[in-house]
């Protein structure tokens, strides 16, 4: 039998905002940035194994922006699952270190984008700095990411209850054939 404080993390906050029970917005938002920084650091080391880079470059710097933005959007929704979490509990203590590395990891690309502003017109590869910023941010990424499935895995912050998730794995009802239909 679930505690209450396990229930009360698997409720949303504002289902408007957060996503129904079951159904969070936030692990689908962090798509974006994952894969725009991913992307854009992958371009960075491109950038370094071709004759023209320019375009590579400042793809990049605009994959960046891009992942900072749905960072942003994402971190909002995260904010509203953090709050459903218990406090004092190790599942918002993981909360917790999880949305500091986001947002420090978000930091850096900020400071990323900067730094690399407008460098692609030089038609050179990117810089050591830069590439290096977003290698060791890629990683504190990873690291967050762990940490963010240890939430839902785990913890099953935002995830629906057994009893709910029971649901898929009854057979279905004699008489009424043996197709699967999605929920």
């Amino acid at each position: 039998m679930a505690h209450e404080s396990q229930l009360q993390a698997k409720r949303p906050v504002s289902t408007a905002l957060a996503g129904p029970y079951g159904h969070p917005f936030h692990p689908i938002l962090v798509t974006v940035p994952i894969g725009a920084w991913v992307a854009g650091l992958v371009f960075d080391i491109a950038s370094h194994a071709v004759h023209r880079p320019g375009f590579l470059t400042q793809s990049s710097e605009w994959l960046i922006a891009v992942g900072v933005i749905g960072a942003l959007l994402a971190a909002m929704v995260g904010f509203l699952d953090l709050f459903a979490i218990p406090a004092g509990t190790r599942a918002f203590r993981t909360a917790l270190v999880h949305m500091t590395l986001n947002l420090l990891v978000t930091a850096a690309y900020v400071v990323n984008f900067l730094w690399r502003h407008g460098d692609y017109t030089t038609g050179r590869s990117v810089g050591t700095g830069p590439l290096v910023l977003s290698a060791v941010s890629v990683a504190a990424l990873a690291v967050s990411g762990f940490l963010g499935g240890k939430l839902a895995y785990r913890y099953g912050v935002r995830v629906a209850d057994e009893h709910t998730q029971a649901d898929g794995y009854t057979p279905p009802v004699s008489g009424r054939g043996s197709t699967c239909t999605p929920a």
